[in-house]
């Protein structure tokens, strides 16, 4: 079995265009955005235009407007400005709030369909790193860059246009330098940046690994005195993180003095073309001063842009890792349309299944293994570590896809049943039970949301924790803390053995369930599991032969 993962380099304009074809929804908010935008940045542009007409005034060369006229223009159209870019924004950062509860949406829905198996051994910093602050920083994109874009082409051709108008030959210079400012250099940054950007949230996610190893071994550094190493571990990370960090900031400030080298270029050149112009007898002082206020006055959507590439290298590097896992192949496909789960016996039918190790190695774990589960009696599957037992669940569970045989349940293969009614046929305890930061009584109720207190109970009593739990001052509203640290090995084990009960399926998996449990709770345990047994199947895992003699039928792995 496979486990390659799909990673895509994409450039950054198939990234954008990839976050962009999540906006269809919201293309109204979009359109509104982008046309207050454009009149708010036009209506900024021609205060400073105004300005110009308020010299020509003063000094004699037009008539067209009082300067009381021009004031009161000036003042009309920055409280509009005012106005039209506050709604701009609000309508962008609506949108980005939207796309980015549907972007979490997706990745959850995403990582539900890889897991287990693409989940097994994954760097979770990095999956953290994805989740959390990925997907913020495309905030950055849908609420800064996508209109601005928009609004900075718009508003670019309408004042090339604009000064066109006065001659084509000062148009299209204009045209030239808002081309430069606001496509060339950010293009020619984010190309230089875009490795920085992608090493950047690559050693971000190492150091989320690191940071939640050293949280969750706190105990064993203390323990082997590993402090020094282990902080080292992390200088290291943060040391590599504040040197690439270093290079985008150098990589920024050179943009910002290049950008504002040009934007002074531009109105040095406007000036000279234009007064060479003049002094041909092609255009009036008019259009000297007009063109080169307006050149000046007009870079503000441009340049916005050009400084924007310094964030979007970082925020592209982030699109490009979540569109990686959204686009992720899943090693098992659930089947949707298939059959209910059937009642009869479970077979494993000549299985073969070879790992492939996250070090790109294999591990063969069976070959042509045959065995028959059925109703009404227990199995115990007993066997060495690494023999293949838990493997052997998580194939029935269709958590993998097997190399070659089958595996059946009442006749039906299991890749014709349905996978949600299958897995809700079946009750699985794993080696590790996951607890949440709830209560204890919620934790237990996960197998099933609307049962009762006295069911709670019930099953608490069969796992042997139900005077445990009444021993807590708030018994089975006594809220656990992360991961269930505030219980023993033990007790954890039996909450989900209590899960397993109340579940109350024909079919019940347990993979090493009393491994952690002292000899007392585990006999109460198996005595319960025996009582259970009439119309059921049940799977018992263990290495341990004491733990096998409650079962019907034992079938040793080697």
């Amino acid at each position: 079995m496979q486990r390659e993962e799909k990673k895509r380099a994409r450039s950054g304009v198939k990234v954008m265009a990839g976050l962009i074809g999540m906006i269809k929804p919201l293309l109204p908010f979009m359109f509104a955005a982008i046309l207050m935008g454009c009149a708010g940045n036009l209506m900024a542009t021609f205060i400073t235009i105004l300005g110009g007409f308020g010299v020509r005034q003063v000094l004699g060369l037009y008539q067209g407007m009082t300067l009381s006229h021009i004031f009161i223009s000036i003042a009309v159209f920055a409280v509009l400005r005012g106005i039209l870019r506050y709604a701009e924004q609000a309508s962008n950062h609506y949108i980005a709030f939207k796309l980015l509860a549907e972007i979490r949406h997706q990745v959850f829905a995403a990582l539900r369909k890889l897991a287990p198996a693409k989940l097994d051994g994954s760097d979770k910093g990095n999956l953290i790193s994805i989740i959390t602050t990925d997907i913020e920083l495309l905030e950055v994109f849908y609420a800064h860059t996508i209109s601005p874009i928009a609004i900075a082409i718009i508003t670019s051709l309408f004042m090339s246009i604009f000064i066109g108008r006065f001659d084509v030959r000062l148009g299209l210079l204009a045209f030239v330098f808002y081309v430069i400012v606001g496509a060339g250099i950010p293009l020619v940054n984010g190309k230089l940046g875009s490795a920085l950007g992608g090493q950047y949230r690559k050693q971000y996610g190492g150091l989320n690994t690191a940071v939640l190893d050293n949280l969750y071994g706190m105990e064993e550094i203390i323990q082997y005195q590993a402090k020094e190493k282990r902080l080292k571990n992390i200088e290291g990370y943060t040391d590599s993180l504040e040197k690439v960090n270093s290079r985008l900031k150098s990589n920024e400030a050179v943009q910002r003095i290049v950008t504002d080298a040009v934007i002074l270029l531009a109105g040095a050149s406007m000036l000279a073309v234009s007064m060479n112009l003049y002094w041909d007898g092609t255009v009036s002082f008019n259009a000297v001063l007009i063109c080169t206020v307006a050149m000046l006055g007009s870079f503000g959507p441009v340049s916005a842009l050009s400084a924007l590439s310094n964030n979007l290298t970082q925020t592209l590097a982030s699109g490009n890792r979540v569109l990686n896992l959204l686009e992720e192949e899943p090693v098992v496909e659930d089947v949707t349309d298939g059959a209910a789960a059937a009642d009869g016996v479970i077979a494993a039918e000549h299985l073969d299944f070879t790992y492939s190790e996250t070090d790109g190695s294999t591990r063969h774990v069976f070959s042509d293994f045959s065995a028959e589960f059925k109703p009404d009696r227990i199995y115990g599957i007993l066997g060495k570590s690494g023999c293949g037992k838990s493997t052997l669940l998580k194939l029935m569970m269709r958590f993998y896809e097997t190399d070659g045989g089958a595996i059946t349940y009442g006749g039906k293969n299991v890749n014709e049943i349905n996978t949600e009614a299958l897995r809700r046929h079946i009750s699985y305890v794993t080696q590790e039970t996951f607890l949440f930061q709830d209560t204890i009584e919620n934790n237990i109720k996960v197998a099933k949301a609307d049962a009762t207190r006295e069911e709670v109970c019930a099953a608490a009593k069969k796992a042997a924790i139900h005077e445990f739990i009444e021993s807590l001052p708030n018994g089975y509203d006594t809220k656990l803390s992360e991961l269930g640290d505030s219980l023993s090995g033990g007790e954890r084990q039996r909450i989900g053995i209590a899960r397993a009960f109340l579940h109350d399926c024909p079919v019940i998996f347990l993979d090493e369930p009393t491994s952690n449990i002292d000899s007392l709770n585990e006999s109460i345990i198996l005595k319960s599991l025996h009582t259970e047994k009439k119309g059921k199947q049940i799977l018992l895992v263990s290495h341990r032969k004491s733990t096998m003699a409650i079962a019907d039928t034992v079938i040793e792995m080697n």
